[in-house]
């Protein structure tokens, strides 16, 4: 055990770029889903690291596994087969019904990857300048290119010009999409999340997304979805667009593919897979075997302890204690998502709860301004939901009665 004595987090630095809106806490260590910071105190972890720690914190099975390959090898390079891109590739392709597997580090360079396809793919149809239909209140990333697509204007506001070549349209709306590509030769491809997390826990319907998929097939389009946030198993599926029994031809993943190691993938289907050849797309860090170990264990282990069904059930169970215990509250909208993917909707900006949670040793979020979300690790346990629930729901409660300022 250390000797350091504690420090107390200091909620700004002077060495750090000031980037984030962080909270005055910094943790040290978890087990689980608890976690503890610096001054000893600890705290249930409802947002898993923002759908990362998929396994938790301090699994007994994957810290041996990521410690026995760090003695191994931790980076080679890309000029090299890295036979962990192989086992990991196939897992995840048949797991998708897809073909062939890109590895990087992040889920916004996997995003990246798909608009670059998207582009490589028209050009490859004779398309000069391809267009790609995007959505309303999405979120792809932070980059030029994926904030382009973004459709939130508040994070978008400073970075212009944007890129063109998007098409943006609202949520679950076939007729929408039909109208705003009407007698478009440009268009190549519709890129969407199957629910938006950033976004406000929005989710796609099902029956929606089976149109666009049919209209894809008509027109000769590339169906591309971003499930870095709400796939590998949150939802109870291996991918939450299974729900709706299609298969894509695109797909980005990150997030909780390497339970806090750095992964991200994208996954191509017949129709893509050999549009990028050598020279067209790289990196220097993706696919190392440090990350592809940590791959390949958390897809292992998930199958082994059967948490799929865990977040659907324990989901399930606390989506409903959060709906039963929130009813009629005035100032509650709704409380949505699926598995442990969840939204619970209010009808102000709640930021300040952010505050009152850690205070009160729960960590979570607010997205979209008012929507309080939760993203825990897929371990957790109906006895910790509950926990969960009555931490929380006191919360919302007193907030949503004080004034409004």
């Amino acid at each position: 055990m250390s000797t350091t004595a504690p420090v107390s987090a200091s909620p700004t630095s002077p060495h750090v770029m000031n980037c984030y809106g962080r909270l005055p806490i910094a943790l040290t260590h978890g087990q689980g889903c608890r976690v503890w910071d610096t001054n000893g105190k600890r705290y249930l972890d409802g947002l898993g690291g923002i759908a990362v720690n998929t396994l938790g914190h301090g699994h007994p099975e994957l810290v041996p596994a990521l410690q026995a390959q760090l003695a191994k090898l931790i980076h080679s390079s890309n000029y090299y087969h890295v036979t962990g891109q192989e086992q990991l590739a196939a897992k995840l392709t048949a797991l998708a019904g897809m073909t062939n597997a890109f590895f990087c580090s992040t889920g916004l360079e996997a995003n990246e990857a798909i608009l670059k396809l998207a582009r490589k793919y028209g050009h490859h149809k004779g398309i000069a300048r391809p267009e790609v239909v995007v959505y309303e209140n999405a979120f792809h990333g932070r980059s030029i290119a994926t904030l382009s697509a973004t459709g939130n204007t508040k994070i978008q506001k400073g970075f212009e010009p944007l890129l063109e070549g998007f098409i943006r349209v609202p949520l679950n709306d076939i007729e929408a999409v039909k109208k705003a590509t009407a007698n478009n030769p440009n268009v190549v491809a519709v890129f969407l999340e199957t629910i938006q997390g950033e976004g406000g826990i929005r989710p796609m319907r099902w029956d929606y997304l089976r149109q666009v998929r049919q209209l894809c097939d008509e027109r000769g389009w590339l169906m591309m979805i971003d499930e870095v946030q709400c796939g590998m198993g949150r939802t109870g599926k291996w991918f939450a667009h299974q729900w709706a029994g299609i298969v894509p031809d695109v797909m980005s993943l990150a997030k909780g593919l390497g339970s806090g190691v750095p992964v991200g993938a994208m996954l191509a289907g017949p129709k893509t897979a050999q549009v990028f050849q050598p020279g067209d797309h790289g990196t220097t860090f993706g696919g190392n075997p440090l990350a592809m170990r940590a791959g390949v264990e958390t897809i292992r282990i998930m199958e082994k302890d059967g948490l799929l069904k865990n977040a659907e059930t324990v989901g399930a169970h606390l989506k409903n204690a959060l709906q039963r215990e929130l009813a009629g509250v005035d100032g509650v909208v709704e409380v949505r998502g699926q598995g442990l993917m969840l939204g619970i909707v209010l009808a102000r900006p709640c930021g300040a709860i952010l505050q009152r949670a850690c205070d009160a040793g729960l960590l979570l979020s607010v997205t979209a301004d008012c929507v309080v979300r939760l993203l825990p690790a897929l371990i957790l346990t109906q006895a910790e939901a509950d926990e969960l629930v009555s931490i929380l729901v006191p919360i919302i409660k007193h907030f949503l009665a004080e004034p409004q300022p």
